[in-house]
């Protein structure tokens, strides 16, 4: 009774500690909605390129490191198991069995080994496991196993009378469990029985392996056994009494020999090879699910568990190794220190305490309930300070030093003085008689000093945040400050710090950090330090001084840096552990770290605490990028996988391209980022990213080669993934068009030279007629001119001739009148000598010649008047003419009357016949027809 009380107990704490104090590797969760199916994993397995596939309720999951994608079941039932062989994923689930291999396009498709085959399963009959041997894979169902040949093609059936609970492969050979029979080895193609013992007949047996060159069984609930010159031994080490209340449900064989047992509802338990526990790790402390369904050791030793809700994966060989706390959390971490073999971590709600590597709980130390921001031990006394003031710490019990208040931190001027900076200033506090007690405030300085300096007796540098950095000299009672100074030489900084570092004051901020310069009283920026703290990774300027081991520590956005004095030389060497920086996350400005022993060391952070081993931390082995899909659509198109073939070729319309690339990396704490190029629309690496993918849309026509590469860690992957294709140009543009386009662009400009040569000539021609008819219309305009001087003078020549004329008309009359009153006179007188007179008067009235000289002026004033008339008047006689010519003057009867001899009466009978002859109607005026001739 008192052995089984003690049993009792001894698994009840070891239950709980393990539970809730140990130290576990980091585990990646990937839940239903991460992974896009549904709860349960039966199986997994690994190809060549460290990809993962998982045998899923809904359907075979692959995994690149990168992302997920479910190949539902073909016949829509739950997949149970999945085996990777060379090039191929062998799977086997209700009613079928049967391989899937990658297409051109880089998808898996499905052959089924029953339909080619033509094998008739068992009614209801479900794969339940996958082993492969010497070119055979073996499949086994409850009621049969199959023997298929990779090669041949060939099939053989092991039927079984009871149901097959186990196969597994131990080295080179296939072992199996019949219930009811025992166990069996498969030789040529058949059953042998190898052991018929009860315990093998009737138990569960979970996993069939080899353990210090003989077979090793373990079985479900009945523990572990051996099986030595056909006898069943039982196998039983420390965890066997741990195991006892288990229900073994899986099991691995790891690669260095330790075993992975796989429980339903309390987790995982990892045993050694003496069978010892090392980790026992449940859903309180990590896991996703508490009943593991399948593990898998992949090629990088990483644990994968195939959960009833969920998968995991276990870093097992990461340098890092997490504390974590689900249930009554302390909150975050800002502190930790070893002190008399205790460890005790200072959060934001307390100072807690556990017997240092011991698997006890933290225990929360009375009255320190609250944010805690340090630890620091002077004169063998540790001292908490606090939100609430400085706590002394004695036998796990607080004091608060009466009078202080928001303590930051401690810094000692000698064995019985310490300053201590708070949300106010500075204060000191002395030890008297071996208490501590709080002495004075230093007067004059009223700022929160978090970050303070003594430089020596009388100089103390202070830093706040927001303020700067200010220089204090102090009176050497440390009473008052006497003067104040601002250092305008740094720049102030959130979460920027100041620290002594082997006799260097350093200041850090963003920008990087300053080593004060004593003789110049000034701070330098000194590159060196300043690789602790990069810009573009800059996640805190605070920095950490491990005088234990001399190192110098940063924290950054992706790494841990330190510094350490350097080997050969005194620049000290750099060091950086790349790390997730979700997997340390703190609280920014108090990241927090402690040396536990060696080169061991406690980070704090917000879900408990990491634990980082140096000397597990190495730089990535070499690895490889894969371009895992390509997508191709036309743009507002659905998009389409293209082949993964290089030199593809595609349409001018569908030129938008999304390529799927990854590195199959599986550890939490490593980060993986890629970069690409175009070739053919750029030459430069795109800048380094998480995302896994990139689209391109609406690429002109043109050869391309997309290439990328990723980064693990800070290194490059040892290739470069490239896939190249040809957008093709639109049959308008092919080259055959092309050339027709260039002969008919080669004919119009022909055609063109010849219109241009045409139309230049045309318009020298028309510029040169423009010309010609410019100077003959400057000639005619000469001419013209000539023509009217000629017209002016000719027209001075007729007005002149028109004066002779006029004159001599006026003459004639004149003559005539004067003539005929001579006769008149003479007549009238009845003189015997007048007739003589008369006779020579009458020939002097009839003489032609008056008329000649007449109508020579008259045509010389008008010419062909006479000549128009009588071509329109032919039966004009020359009086006719004479009488016309004397109408064309304007010339009355009556001055009409002398020239022709005759009286005014006369006239007018002539004029009267003149108008009769040349038909003028009765209403015209005779006058004005012969004017208008």
């Amino acid at each position: 009774m008192i052995k089984s009380l003690k049993i009792f107990l001894f698994t009840v704490f070891f239950t709980f500690s393990n539970s809730y104090a140990q130290e576990i590797p980091p585990i990646n969760k990937y839940t239903p909605e991460i992974y896009g199916a549904e709860n349960q994993n039966w199986a997994i397995s690994q190809n060549s390129k460290k990809y993962i596939y998982v045998a899923n309720n809904k359907g075979l999951l692959e995994f690149n490191g990168a992302s997920w994608q479910l190949y539902a079941t073909p016949n829509e039932t739950i997949m149970r198991s999945v085996k990777c062989h060379e090039d191929l994923v062998y799977t086997g689930f209700y009613m079928d069995f049967g391989f899937w291999q990658k297409d051109d396009f880089g998808q898996l498709k499905y052959s089924s080994i029953v339909k080619q085959n033509n094998i008739t399963m068992l009614e209801d009959e479900q794969i339940w496991e996958i082993c492969e041997l010497d070119g055979w894979v073996i499949f086994k169902s409850l009621e049969r196993i199959y023997l298929y040949n990779i090669e041949s093609k060939d099939f053989k059936i092991i039927n079984a009378t009871d149901s097959i609970l186990k196969i597994s492969r131990v080295e080179n050979r296939i072992y199996f469990q019949e219930l009811g029979k025992g166990v069996f080895v498969i030789e040529n193609g058949q059953p042998k029985l190898i052991s018929d013992h009860e315990i093998l007949k009737e138990s569960r047996v979970v996993e069939i392996l080899n353990k210090n060159g003989t077979l090793f069984f373990v079985t479900q609930k009945d523990g572990f056994f051996y099986l030595e010159n056909k006898l069943l031994e039982k196998w039983t080490p420390s965890s066997t009494d741990l195991l006892a209340t288990k229900t073994i449900y899986s099991a691995k064989q790891l690669k260095n020999g330790n075993l992975i047992l796989g429980t339903i509802s309390s987790g995982i338990i990892k045993i050694n090879q003496t069978g010892d526990v090392i980790y026992h790790i449940t859903q309180d402390v990590g896991l996703s699910n508490n009943t593991v369904l399948s593990i898998f050791e992949d090629l990088e030793n990483n644990i994968w568990l195939g959960l009833d809700n969920g998968i995991n994966t276990i870093n097992l060989k990461s340098p890092f190794k997490q504390f974590l706390k689900n249930e009554n959390f302390w909150g975050t971490i800002y502190a930790s220190i070893i002190y008399e073999d205790y460890l005790y971590i200072g959060t934001n709600q307390g100072l807690y305490y556990k017997r240092n590597n011991s698997v006890d709980p933290f225990m929360l130390i009375e009255n320190t309930e609250g944010q805690v921001w340090s630890l620091q031990v002077f004169n063998d006394t540790l001292f908490c300070n606090h939100d609430s003031g400085t706590f002394t710490i004695s036998n796990n019990r607080a004091n608060i030093i009466e009078g202080t208040f928001g303590s930051w931190q401690l810094k000692q001027v000698n064995k019985s003085t310490l300053i201590l900076g708070n949300y106010e200033g500075l204060y000191v506090i002395k030890s008297l008689n071996g208490i501590w007690q709080l002495k004075n405030k230093i007067e004059g300085f009223a700022n929160s000093s978090r970050y303070f300096e003594i430089i020596n007796k009388d100089k103390i540098f202070v830093n706040h945040e927001y303020k700067g950095v200010f220089k204090l000299d102090v009176d050497g009672k440390l009473e008052k400050i006497i003067k104040i100074v601002k250092d305008k030489s740094v720049e102030k900084g959130i979460h920027s710090s100041l620290i002594n570092y082997n006799n260097n004051i350093l200041y850090s901020c963003k920008k990087g950090i300053y080593k004060y310069d004593e003789k110049k009283d000034t701070f330098l920026r000194d590159s060196v330090y300043s690789q602790l703290m990069p810009e573009e990774k800059f996640l805190s300027a605070k920095l950490i001084n491990d005088k234990a081991n001399n190192k110098l520590w940063s924290f950054t956005k992706d790494d841990i840096r330190y510094l350490i004095p350097g080997k050969f030389s005194n620049q000290p060497d750099l060091e950086v552990i790349s790390i997730k920086g979700s997997l340390f996350k703190g609280a920014s400005g108090y990241e927090n770290l402690l040396n536990l022993k060696d080169e061991i060391y406690l980070v704090g952070t917000t879900e408990g605490y990491l634990v980082i081993d140096l000397n597990l931390v190495k730089e990535p082995a070499d690895f490889y990028i894969n371009i895992d899909k390509v997508l191709n659509n036309e743009i507002d198109d659905s998009q389409e996988y293209v082949k993964l073939n290089n030199n593809q070729v595609f349409d001018k319309r569908k030129n938008s391209f999304q390529f799927f690339y990854s590195v199959p990396n599986y550890s939490k704490s490593s980060s993986v980022k890629y970069q690409y190029k175009l070739e053919g629309l750029n030459s430069k690496w795109s800048s380094l990213s998480l995302s896994n993918n990139f689209l391109f849309k609406n690429l002109d026509a043109g050869d391309y080669t997309f290439k990328v590469r990723a980064s693990l860690d800070g290194k490059l992957s040892e290739n470069v993934a490239s896939y190249s294709f040809e957008i093709l140009k639109p049959w308008y543009f092919s080259n055959t068009l092309i050339l027709i386009y260039i002969i008919l662009f080669l004919v119009f400009l022909y055609i063109l030279h010849l219109f241009s040569r045409r139309y230049y000539k045309k318009q020298r021609e028309e510029l040169i007629e423009k010309s010609r008819i410019e100077l003959e219309l400057k000639e005619l305009e000469s001419s013209q001119k000539i023509i009217k001087l000629n017209n002016d003078k000719l027209r001075s020549n007729i007005e002149s001739k028109n004066r002779e004329l006029a004159t001599s008309t006026m003459s004639i009359i004149k003559k005539n009148e004067f003539l005929n009153t001579i006769k008149q006179e003479l007549t009238s007188n009845g003189n015997s000598g007048i007739p003589k007179v008369i006779k020579f008067i009458d020939k002097n009235l009839n003489n032609t010649d008056d008329w000649k000289m007449f109508q020579e002026a008259f045509n010389n004033a008008d010419k062909k008047f006479l000549k128009k008339i009588k071509a329109k008047h032919p039966e004009l006689t020359p009086n006719d003419l004479r009488l016309c010519a004397y109408l064309r003057l304007n010339l009355s009867s009556k001055e009409i009357a002398p020239l022709l001899n005759i009286s005014p009466r006369s006239v007018e009978v002539k004029r009267y016949r003149l108008r009769k002859k040349i038909n003028l109607p009765h209403d015209a005026n005779l006058t004005n027809y012969i004017l208008e001739i």
